[in-house]
């Protein structure tokens, strides 16, 4: 390994510190201090990273630590990046991948800025922390300083979900609730450790949690290279086009950032990636003051929003150094409901098998507009933060009828008249029971025919390009069909065409899907022929499955 040392670097008057590390500059007060890493010779990467376990400590030389003997870890990092193949197909994006961060020890990208920050904590002597946060840096704190045996004092809000509370007091933490904004909780923690004599976690202005997010665009970009192989300049590794996250504090997406600015440096890839940054309306202090051209994010005054763990009302400097960002790279910042989010939620899960806390729907959520606005195009490659699990809202998301009794014993079926069974059948049958699906893309056929098929349709063919769709059509007779503008041989204007002047199919319903920006000819060419029209990357949910499947067909 080449033996690697850092100094601190004073952002404000450029001060330089080559001992200990200090919450502020010694010379000016300061409080954002920086690394600068220096090497003995050539950093190795990435052929001194082949025989490395897959943990964020394979990027050690890049690590504000100074000696391995204090690394506390439990093998954080080295998480999955995962292809969302049908969340990705229903949105017209080729290139989606899930950073999934629940694979870590606690389930949250938390534990990276716990696992460096425990570390560094212990590197200095020190036996208690305090800390506020809103849930996962809680209980990744409480883990790690319960493996490193320091004390944790955790101040957080009263909103913040049960559950996530008995979690942090199981590792023996002493939770203090404060009833108020999650500022208050952080002057209330700040005061405490001021009297106590405590070191306090500074959030953003931690260096070690702050360069522990580098980690996540280090292995995102040595994943990506894996996947594609070099970038188009030659360098190893991949910068992705775009990066979503919810942000609260905006911690993780400004060491991210500069996680991959260190790569370019250093000629591993290529740039930055444009920032997806997405809160919830009932705290978007971030969106709302980038919305207005306000170079400072006032606080946002009674946050409403039920996902407590990004109700962050005091943006505080993470958004001038993430505005800066959003513009030099195009990036976006954008809001979404707390309704948004766990449709979100739900979506994901049911299509691509991934359960996430409501924080990481949010994410979700914002690129969901974002690709319904063309700001994201199909051959961009986009990762999500993927972080927590649904276990906390579970029941305000989905209700309490989550199951359907069927009782089959001998007294219950005595009890059950026959015609009563029917009548429960109907009620689930629809009028659409035979769909055509003629779409050139496979992924995307199956993926509808998939959703067709759970949603009550009991027989849905599939074709792969006009003309066998037409011949399909004439076979099955179908109650709707489903149709790709865009197909090689006959294209679907072909097909309309064609079936349209067929007097045993002109009643038949048609849904067209398409990916093309349709000119005001083809729209009038199209009009009084189909049912509806959807653009691909619109995203399928249940609106649209019940416009499918009944409002057009009334």
């Amino acid at each position: 390994m080449t033996t690697a040392w850092f100094t601190l670097l004073c952002a404000k008057c450029q001060h330089t510190i080559a001992e200990g590390m200090p919450d502020t500059c010694p010379n000016c007060g300061g409080g954002y201090l920086t690394p600068k890493y220096e090497f003995d010779g050539a950093l190795d990467w990435p052929a001194a990273l082949r025989d490395r376990p897959r943990t964020m400590w394979r990027y050690r030389e890049l690590l504000p630590l100074k000696d391995d003997a204090n690394i506390v870890s439990m093998g954080e990092g080295g998480t999955p990046l995962i292809r969302s193949e049908n969340l990705g197909a229903m949105l017209g994006l080729k290139h989606l991948y899930l950073k999934d961060e629940r694979q870590g020890p606690t389930g949250s990208f938390k534990d990276r800025q716990a696992a460096l920050a425990i570390s560094a904590l212990k590197e200095h002597g020190q036996k208690e922390l305090v800390v506020a946060s809103t849930g996962n840096v809680a209980i990744a704190y409480s883990a790690y300083a319960a493996r490193a045996r320091i004390k944790l004092w955790v101040f957080t809000i009263s909103s913040i979900p049960p559950e996530k509370m008995r979690e942090v007091t199981l590792y023996g933490t002493e939770l203090i609730k404060v009833t108020g904004t999650y500022d208050q909780a952080k002057q209330v923690a700040a005061r405490f450790a001021q009297v106590k004599g405590l070191p306090l976690d500074q959030g953003l202005r931690s260096i070690a949690a702050r360069e522990s997010m580098k980690t996540i665009a280090f292995e995102i970009a040595e994943q990506l290279g894996e996947i594609y192989g070099p970038s188009t300049s030659g360098r190893p590794w991949r910068t992705p086009d775009w990066y979503f996250q919810a942000v609260s504090g905006g911690l993780g997406p400004v060491g991210v950032v500069e996680g991959f600015r260190q790569l370019d440096s250093l000629g591993l890839s290529d740039g930055v990636p444009r920032l997806g940054l997405v809160q919830s309306t009932g705290c978007d202090p971030m969106v709302r003051a980038f919305d207005a051209g306000q170079e400072e994010a006032p606080p946002f005054l009674n946050p409403s929003t039920r996902i407590a763990t990004v109700a962050t009302d005091v943006p505080g400097m993470a958004y001038l150094l993430l505005r800066r960002e959003v513009l030099d790279h195009d990036g976006a910042f954008v809001s979404a409901t707390d309704e948004e989010a766990y449709q979100a939620l739900k979506t994901v899960a049911q299509l691509d098998g991934v359960s996430v806390e409501p924080a990481t729907a949010l994410a979700f959520a914002g690129l969901f507009k974002l690709v319904r606005q063309r700001r994201i195009s199909p051959e961009q490659i986009v990762v999500v933060n993927v972080s927590g699990h649904t276990f906390p809202v579970e029941k305000h998301i989905l209700g309490d009828n989550l199951v359907h009794d069927v009782d089959l014993t001998d007294a219950a079926k005595t009890r059950i008249p026959h015609e009563g069974l029917l009548s429960a059948l109907e009620a689930v049958d629809r009028r659409v029971q035979r769909v055509v699906v003629i779409e050139d893309d496979p992924g995307a056929s199956q993926l509808m025919a998939r959703i067709l098929r759970a949603h009550g349709v009991s027989e849905v063919f599939e074709a792969r390009d006009g003309q066998e769709g037409i011949a399909m059509v004439y076979e099955k007779r179908p109650d709707l069909i489903v149709l790709d503008l865009m197909m090689p041989n006959v294209d679907g204007f072909g097909v309309l065409d064609r079936l349209k002047a067929d007097a045993q199919f002109r009643e038949v319903p048609v849904v067209v899907v398409t990916a093309k920006d349709l000119t005001a000819a083809e729209r009038t060419r199209l009009a009084g022929q189909v049912d509806s029209l959807l653009q691909k990357g619109n995203f399928i949910d249940e609106a649209m499955l019940e416009t499918l499947l009944s409002e057009k067909l009334g």
